[in-house]
């Protein structure tokens, strides 16, 4: 049996009322995209879609499309991100409402609470502006919660671990209550007849150990504990410098094309070893493998680039994240992808007109060698 791939899944390619407001009519994530543009010499933007194109995932004939292509490729299944802001708010809800009424794609299928605010963070009226808070309300959310998610949870597709289905928390200390959610999103689970919820939390450090709060597993974060927590990683230039910069531009009128008016840039070949720990735990951890990163379609300059990424260095980093669950019970060697189609953070499987499906032929080289 194969380790079980599972790539992240974002559903923001097709418009909604509320980001028509925020960001103008017809926003998707592919605005983002389009607008992209190199921000120093050698910078790879924009990147263009392939095969698919710039599609939208209201049409059921795109969706089908991706799972013939991960099953393809050796891709177990999507998790879905999904939102639930409190009060039943929710958003960009239908590409996952479609596939799971439609009982189509045949592809197995999982969710991940993105339980953070909406923030405005990339252009516009709302620059810098709160959107939309993530709320919690109490137990009563928490229950409308669980059975707005029932039906996802009994569909014969969803993904399950030892017959439970996985449900990723993506920042379970956000929760103001990590241990007494789990505990009634668990017993709901057991009073409709499912043998418990496998909970997984990510975006934690270490020293979580998920067991304490009633999770069973963890999902790699070490992107976000290198970028946060050791700045020195990615090193921008000094304020000095920069300081200086500016003045000759306001000076002479002309942007200085150099180093120092750049976002965060490192060697995805010297990051790639940092993104999967070597600590052992007394629990499941499970890497998060990211076949690249470049989020200045959305951040500009403030954003962060992993450099000159390949379809080989890639394979390595797979490679590596699989060795790390081998010693796993088969239905717990689980290795999440980040991710399948987050096109403005640059992290995405699907084919490009520079790479072709090559990452995607990674995988299956790396599937069939073990």
């Amino acid at each position: 049996m194969h380790p079980r791939l599972i790539a992240y899944y974002l559903p923001q390619y097709h418009p909604i009322p509320e980001n028509d407001k925020w960001w103008g009519k017809g926003f998707t994530e592919w605005t983002n995209v389009t607008k992209a543009k190199p921000l120093y010499r050698g910078h790879h933007q924009p990147h263009y879609p392939a095969d698919l194109g710039y599609y939208d995932l209201r049409v059921p004939e795109v969706r089908e499309a991706q799972a013939q292509m991960a099953k393809r490729y050796g891709i177990e299944g999507f998790m879905y991100y999904h939102y639930w802001f409190g009060d039943g708010k929710k958003l960009l809800e239908r590409p996952y409402q479609d596939m799971l009424h439609a009982k189509s794609p045949d592809l197995p299928f999982c969710l991940c609470w993105a339980n953070e605010s909406w923030k405005g963070v990339w252009f516009g009226e709302f620059t810098g502006q709160m959107l939309i808070e993530q709320t919690y309300p109490g137990t009563k959310d928490i229950e409308a919660h669980f059975y707005y998610l029932l039906e996802a949870f009994k569909d014969d597709r969803y993904i399950k671990v030892d017959g439970k289905p996985l449900f990723n928390v993506y920042m379970p200390l956000n929760l103001p209550d990590a241990k007494a959610f789990a505990a009634q999103f668990n017993a709901l689970a057991i009073k409709e007849g499912l043998p418990g919820l496998y909970l997984v939390g990510s975006r934690v450090p270490f020293d979580w150990n998920p067991h304490e709060y009633g999770f069973d597993a963890v999902i790699g974060s070490e992107m976000a504990q290198i970028r946060y927590r050791n700045q020195s990683k990615f090193k921008r230039p000094r304020y000095a410098i920069k300081r200086t910069q500016q003045i000759i531009e306001k000076i002479t009128g002309k942007e200085i094309f150099s180093p120092f008016n750049r976002p965060a840039v490192v060697e995805y070949a010297a990051i790639i070893d940092q993104l999967i720990t070597t600590q052992t735990f007394d629990f499941d951890y499970y890497p998060c493998v990211i076949p690249n990163w470049d989020n200045t379609p959305r951040a500009g300059n403030g954003g962060l680039v992993f450099q000159n990424s390949t379809p080989a260095l890639f394979e390595k980093h797979l490679l590596k994240g699989i060795e790390k669950v081998q010693h796993l019970p088969p239905q717990r060697q689980l290795v999440f992808v980040k991710s399948w189609n987050e096109w403005a953070e640059g992290n995405y499987l699907e084919p490009d007109r520079t790479h072709g499906y090559a990452y995607l032929e990674s995988v299956k080289r790396v599937l069939d060698s073990l």
